[in-house]
C-alpha cells in the first residue's frame, strides 16, 4: 500500500487495459454490424414498397378507364390480396374517391415502414399510402443484438485469460532479470544479468543494466582503492607525528630539541592538511559538478596570475619561465578558481621535474573554436610505462617519490578539465621533458569580472 492506493502489477494492468480496449472495440464493431444490417433490411423493405406502389399505379391506370368506382374498389382489393399479409394500401382522390386495404382498416402507426407518393390520372391527383410491417426485420435485429451482447462478455473473458497468459510469458524475462538483479550485491558485483536471446527491448535493457553494473563495479573498485590509498598516505605522517611526540615525551629535553620535534610535527601536519584538502577537492569534483558555476573567463588572465604566483619558486629552483600568449582574446566557459588550480598543478609539476638552470614554456593559442594552453618542460620526462597511469590517484613514478607529493595533482587537474569539457594531452620522452596541452572550447563572450569569481589560495600541489 502506498498513499492508500494498492500497487498493481504490470501483468494485471496490461490485462485490464487489454480487456477495456477489446470491449470498446467489440462494442463498436457490434454496433456497426447492427446498424449496417438494420439499414440494409429497411432499404429492402423500402425497395419492396416502391415496387408495390409502381405496380399498384399501373394496375390502377389500366382498370380505372373502364370501371366504375365500386367495381374499381373490388378490382383493387383483389389486386392487393397478392401483396404480403399485413400490408396496408390507401388511395384518396381529389374528387372524393377513397380505397383502403384491408377494407375499413386504419393506417398503422407503429412497427411499419410507410411510403407516401402521388400520381395523376386524367388530370386528377391521387394520394397513395403503402405500408408494410417490420416485425420480421425487427425480430432479426433483436436476435442479432442479443447474440452480439451475449457473446461480447464471453469473448472478453476468454481474451482476458489469454492476455494474462501471454503477458505472463512476455514478462517472464523481466521476472528472471529481477530475480537475478536481487542476487547482485556489493559482495558479488562481478555477476551479470542473463541477456535474453531475443534481440528485443528486454535484451537491450539487460545489456544497459549490465553496462551499468560494469560502471558500478569499476566505481566501487576505484573507491575501495581510493580509500586504501588515502589510508596508506595518511598512515605515514600520523606514524611520524606519533613517534616524534612519543620520543619527545619520554624524557626531558632541551628547548631546541622540543622545537625540532614540534617543527617535524608541524611539517607532517601540514602535509596531512594538504592531502585532505586535495582529497576534498577531488570528492567535490566527482560528486557535484553543479557546485562549480561556469562563467566567461579569460584564460590569459588566469595564466598571468599563475605565472606570477609561481615565479618566486621558479627563481629559487633556478628555472626560467617563458610565456607566449596569442594576441586575440581567449574566452572559455569556466570557473576561475578551478582553472587557476588546474594551471597551478601543471606548472608546479613542470617546475618540480625540471633541472636547475632549465626552462619551462607556458604557451597559449586561441582560435574561433578552440583555446589551447601548453606547458612544456625539458626535465626528466616520463617513462612509457608510467605515462598511461600519471592521471591515476596516488600514482607516483619512482622518480617522483622524492618530490614529496601525494600523486593527486594530475588526477585533480584531469578532474577539473573534465568538468570544463576540456581535454589534456600529454607528450613525454624520458630524459628529454614533457608537454601538457589543455584544449578548451572557445566561447564568444566577455570575461567574468573580479566580482564574479575569487582567486584560489596559493597552495602548491
Amino acid at each position: 500500500m502506498h498513499n492508500g492506493v494498492r500497487k498493481r502489477s504490470i501483468r494485471f494492468r496490461l490485462t485490464v487495459w487489454y480487456a477495456v480496449i477489446l470491449a470498446a472495440g467489440l462494442s463498436l464493431f457490434s454496433g456497426l454490424i447492427w446498424l449496417s444490417l438494420r439499414h440494409r433490411l429497411m432499404e429492402e423493405i423500402d425497395q419492396d414498397l416502391a415496387g408495390r406502389a409502381s405496380r399498384f399505379e399501373r394496375y390502377f391506370d389500366s382498370e380505372s378507364t373502364h370501371a366504375a368506382d365500386d367495381q374499381l374498389r373490388d378490382e383493387l382489393e383483389e389486386f392487393c390480396q397478392a401483396f404480403p399479409p399485413s400490408s396496408y394500401v390507401e388511395v384518396r382522390g381529389a374528387n372524393g374517391f377513397a380505397f383502403h386495404y384491408p377494407v375499413n382498416a386504419r393506417a398503422p402507426e407503429a412497427n411499419v415502414r410507410t411510403l407516401r407518393r402521388q400520381f395523376t390520372f386524367h388530370q386528377e391527383v391521387f394520394d397513395l399510402v403503402i405500408a408494410a410491417p417490420v416485425a420480421e426485420a425487427q425480430h432479426t435485429l433483436d436476435l442479432l443484438r442479443l447474440l452480439l451482447w451475449s457473446m461480447i462478455p464471453v469473448v472478453i473473458v476468454i481474451a482476458c485469460l489469454g492476455g494474462a497468459w501471454l503477458s505472463g510469458r512476455a514478462l517472464k524475462p523481466v521476472t528472471d532479470i529481477t530475480a537475478a538483479a536481487l542476487m547482485i550485491s556489493i559482495e558479488n558485483l562481478a555477476e551479470r544479468l542473463p541477456v535474453p536471446a531475443t534481440g528485443d527491448e528486454l535484451a537491450r535493457l539487460t545489456e544497459v543494466l549490465n553496462t551499468m553494473f560494469d560502471r558500478l563495479e569499476s566505481a566501487v573498485k576505484t573507491l575501495s582503492q581510493f580509500v586504501a590509498d588515502a589510508s596508506h598516505e595518511l598512515r605515514t605522517p600520523l606514524a611520524v607525528v606519533r613517534t616524534t611526540a612519543d620520543l619527545a615525551l619520554r624524557r626531558a629535553r632541551t628547548p631546541e630539541s622540543y622545537r625540532d620535534s614540534l617543527q617535524e610535527v608541524a611539517a607532517e601536519a601540514e602535509r596531512m592538511t594538504r592531502l585532505v584538502e586535495e582529497l576534498l577537492i577531488l570528492a567535490r569534483n566527482d560528486a557535484a559538478a553543479e557546485e562549480m558555476p561556469l562563467a566567461a573567463v579569460d584564460v590569459r588572465e588566469v595564466l598571468v596570475d599563475v605565472c606570477d604566483e609561481m615565479r618566486s619558486l621558479a627563481e629559487m629552483r633556478q628555472i626560467r619561465v617563458r610565456t607566449a600568449y596569442a594576441d586575440r582574446a581567449a574566452i572559455v566557459a569556466g570557473n576561475r578558481p578551478a582553472l587557476h588550480r588546474l594551471f597551478l598543478v601543471l606548472l608546479d609539476n613542470a617546475l618540480k621535474f625540471s633541472r636547475p638552470g632549465g626552462e619551462v614554456i607556458v604557451k597559449m593559442d586561441s582560435s574561433d573554436s578552440r583555446v589551447s594552453v601548453t606547458i612544456e618542460d625539458f626535465g626528466v620526462g616520463i617513462s612509457e610505462s608510467d605515462l598511461p597511469h600519471i592521471f591515476e590517484r596516488f600514482y607516483r613514478a619512482d622518480r617522483a617519490r622524492s618530490g614529496g607529493g601525494h600523486g593527486l595533482g594530475l588526477s585533480l587537474a584531469k578532474s577539473i578539465a573534465r568538468v570544463h569539457g576540456a581535454s589534456i594531452e600529454v607528450h613525454s620522452t624520458e630524459g628529454a621533458g614533457s608537454r601538457f596541452q589543455v584544449n578548451f572550447v572557445a566561447r564568444d563572450a566577455r570575461p567574468a569580472t573580479a566580482a564574479d569569481t575569487s582567486k584560489v589560495p596559493s597552495t602548491k600541489i
